[in-house]
């Protein structure tokens, strides 16, 4: 196949024109404000479990807010792995593996004064999970719902202690449990009792604290002087976040000097940031860029032969050649050499010659091709150059005989019809989906979509996969309490899944950030997650 042209894919052209108010990030306190320009197309929310995937997480769920088990960001020399947060400990009772006790750490207190207790930590859940309490907020509950799908119940036997208790026995929880900030009531209460109202007022535990919010333009949060870890005290003093979801404009600023730190430049910008003095910084992290196919009966992907045949079709070296080098070639929903993707090569490596006799034997051809329709988002946390690479797979695909054509989304609604499944009106009749998502853990790198009683609205099972044999694998896993065990257990799992081609495995991003020479201190974490606390700007 002829390799593919960077620049036939990637505009040259100059960088469109800035958001109108974007001259307003110079904020005053000079180099004492980081001001970061995100992928995102809108602020994330700041109630506790924000939207925009797992950028939102980064930048408004780790900031504002603690979670009972967080995730320790200080390394880039290896994978990121749990840690205590405002839980000290959390054990699993032996007599009744599906009860899990958590206690709190003394002396933290919230953004307002208030001091937290273990019934904040009801309240957190109640408001996420139980759609008849009274401050039940359906957008937190869209995104925490899926994270910890099995809890079922949840208590506080004391001030300083937590229990849950799930529907069957999970050994992830403490994973799930990471993703659910912590609020409390009467930050709810003087906000009127409205989650609307909460979002400008909202009072966390983290160590940023806001001062603004508006959901288009910005948020402001200021360092938390009082933040109960001293050794995250925030170096600098404010944090500008906005909301610059087309890749050019966000290199147009960091150039200009209205932001100091850019998410996913693209990769034709690298080289002249480099030589005009700005840092770029890249890791391996738990990422994948894939589709997920609906395998239904009925739909385009329910034969193994064509799934297989795609994959063999993608040329992952011309992929990352048109990236410039920042991808790992896609080999499963880890990169190879992860603990649960430990092989030395990849199965579906690129063969368009067998791609097209598989076809063939379902079949299809190039003059009789498979037509299939793929829902993209424009950008996304995550999402690296969605466009570009997704007309590239689009090339790919054709020249073996399957004709796709797109359905693009903004990247929120993207997520949104994730939830609803590949059969809902909202999904337009596609049959694959292009989400890139945190494979973090077992639960939400494979189990997720994969496990029968999780489809939607209950998981991301977007595809409808219903297999026995895929929900015995993924019991081996939840009942493994055991880290090595569990480990050799989802890597069974990950082989099995590969072999079965349920996804279209393209590219393991490499998290490229441009930015300014001030900003010091930064350590790119192999995570979807960063902490922003030890940044300095000189």
């Amino acid at each position: 196949m002829t390799r593919i042209d960077r620049r036939s894919l990637f505009s040259l052209a100059a960088a469109t024109a800035l958001p109108w108010d974007l001259a307003l990030a110079q904020a005053p306190g000079g180099g004492g404000t980081l001001r970061v320009g995100m992928t995102a197309a809108a602020v994330p929310l700041t109630n506790g479990v924000p939207d925009q995937g797992a950028e939102g997480h980064r930048f408004m769920g780790i900031t504002l807010y603690d979670h009972l088990v967080t995730w320790d960001l200080s390394h880039a020399d290896r994978p990121a792995t749990l840690r205590p947060g405002l839980a000290t400990e959390w054990t699993v009772d032996p007599a009744n593996p599906k009860r899990w006790t958590f206690k709190l750490r003394e002396g933290v207190t919230f953004h307002d004064g208030h001091k937290l207790t273990a019934a904040d930590i009801v309240f957190s859940f109640d408001r996420a999970l139980k759609s008849d309490h009274p401050a039940f907020d359906s957008r937190a509950s869209a995104f925490a719902r899926p994270r910890v799908p099995t809890v079922v119940a949840w208590s506080a036997p004391d001030a300083m202690t937590f229990v849950l208790e799930t529907r069957t026995v999970d050994s992830t929880i403490p994973y799930g449990v990471a993703w659910i900030g912590i609020v409390h009531q009467g930050a709810w209460e003087a906000a009127g009792r409205s989650w609307d109202n909460y979002l400008a007022k909202a009072v966390g535990t983290g160590p940023w604290k806001l001062e603004t919010f508006a959901l288009r333009e910005r948020a402001v949060l200021v360092r938390n002087a009082a933040y109960w870890d001293a050794a995250r005290i925030p170096k600098a003093e404010k944090l500008l976040l906005l909301p610059l979801s087309e890749p050019n404009t966000r290199v147009a600023a960091l150039r200009s000097g209205q932001v100091d730190f850019i998410e996913a430049p693209p990769s034709d910008a690298v080289p002249p940031l480099r030589q005009a003095g700005f840092e770029i910084v890249t890791n391996q992290y738990p990422h994948n860029w894939t589709w997920q196919f609906a395998t239904a009966e009925g739909t385009s992907w329910h034969d193994v032969r064509v799934r297989r045949a795609a994959n063999l079709a993608i040329d992952r070296a011309a992929m990352k050649d048109m990236l410039g080098g920042l991808m790992d070639e896609g080999a499963g929903l880890l990169p190879l050499g992860d603990k649960w993707n430990p092989g030395s090569s990849f199965k579906w490596a690129f063969n368009p010659a067998e791609a097209k006799r598989l076809l063939a034997e379902a079949g299809y051809s190039p003059r009789n091709p498979l037509r299939t329709k793929v829902g993209i988002s424009t950008s996304g946390s995550g999402q690296m150059q969605p466009m570009a690479m997704n007309e590239a797979v689009q090339q790919m695909l054709k020249e073996v005989g399957i004709e796709v054509t797109f359905e693009v989304f903004e990247w929120n609604t993207l997520l949104t019809i994730w939830r609803d499944g590949f059969r809902a009106p909202s999904n337009r009749g596609i049959n694959a989906i292009n989400i890139s998502f945190t494979a973090i853990d077992p639960f939400t790198a494979m189990i997720r979509f994969l496990r029968s009683d999780l489809v939607p609205p209950a998981g991301n099972n977007w595809g409808y996969l219903n297999r026995p044999d895929y929900d015995a694998a993924i019991e081996k896993i939840l009942t493994k309490f055991d880290p090595a065990k569990q480990d050799q257990a989802a890597a069974a799992l990950h082989a099995k899944l590969v072999d079965d081609a349920l996804f279209l495995f393209v590219a393991h991003d490499l998290n490229p950030r441009a930015m300014t020479k001030k900003v010091k201190g930064f350590v790119q974490a192999r995570s979807w997650f960063q902490d922003l606390t030890p940044i300095r700007l000189e």
